[in-house]
């Protein structure tokens, strides 16, 4: 079934306006794939009918479900490795010497940004873990889906979850199994706070950080949502705090307030002096 163009437009400026992800045209595959199971829930048998009624009465949370449905939420444990040997290898013992001149605090405070079911926040716990103990990391955890961040807290996974990405000895080490599932230790959940926070509003509570992991996020966004977003996130950090991307983003030529440090074969982004604040 091919979705009507306005439809499309609808839906896209929707999105846009509440997370700031552009739909380009070309998505309206992804757009009915990823509606068509909330419309079957509301009794309708296809995307067009369930937007219709949308458009006809707007509710909240309504609203709020076809902006979920669309945010990508793709996540394993240790995704592309290199940030978390970046973390452990650089970040972590840089910040331990600076801590005794005052500039950072005895806990590491982390934000992870679009967090999604939880995999990152409890890889970048699980990584500290050999370096610090869980009482000095205190990481926020954040997403727009309600869904992602109870499964979060939940601290639960599916042996199909676990199979992607978590190395054996992790499993091992920082797992019990739950039933058919497994459960992250509870140290290591308790040093991980989920909410609920969407990139464009004011940085969530839990800062100043040390530490941002913002990966694979501003590649769904235009530049000057970019800078914006980026200018949140430097207003959220501590002075010479350091921020991780994804291996496909980049800060160079999208925001000047970032010096690039490269780590072994990654690279880092830390706070420009001159926009430290």
């Amino acid at each position: 079934m091919t979705l009507a163009p306005d439809t499309f437009a609808f839906v896209a400026d929707l999105v846009r306006r509440r997370s700031a992800i552009q739909l380009e045209p070309g998505k309206e595959y992804l757009v009915e794939s990823r509606l068509l199971p909330l419309a079957r829930t509301a009794g309708l048998l296809d995307v067009d009918s369930y937007v219709r009624g949308i458009r006809a009465a707007p509710h909240p949370t309504t609203l709020e479900a076809v902006v979920e449905a669309l945010t990508t939420n793709e996540t394993s444990w240790f995704r592309d490795a290199l940030p978390f040997r970046a973390l452990v290898d650089h970040v972590v013992p840089e910040m331990l010497t600076a801590t005794t001149s005052g500039m950072f605090a005895p806990q590491l405070r982390i934000w992870s940004a679009a967090c999604s079911s939880g995999q990152e926040p409890y890889s970048i716990a699980m990584a500290l873990a050999d370096v610090l103990a869980p009482s000095r990391m205190k990481i926020t955890a954040t997403d727009l889906s309600d869904q992602m961040l109870e499964r979060g807290r939940s601290g639960r996974y599916s042996q199909l979850e676990i199979n992607r990405g978590l190395p054996a000895p992790m499993l091992v080490k920082h797992f019990t199994r739950a039933g058919a599932d497994w459960e992250i230790a509870q140290p290591l959940r308790s040093a991980v706070t989920f909410q609920r926070h969407n990139l464009l509003d004011a940085p969530p509570v839990g800062g100043p950080f040390d530490v941002v992991f913002l990966r694979n996020v501003l590649i769904y966004f235009d530049l000057a949502t970019k800078r914006d977003v980026l200018r949140r996130v430097q207003q959220a950090m501590r002075p010479g705090g350091f921020l991780l991307l994804g291996a496909a983003e980049t800060t160079i030529g999208v925001d000047d307030g970032w010096e690039r440090v490269s780590v072994g074969r990654s690279s880092v982004y830390r706070l420009a002096p001159r926009r430290a604040a």
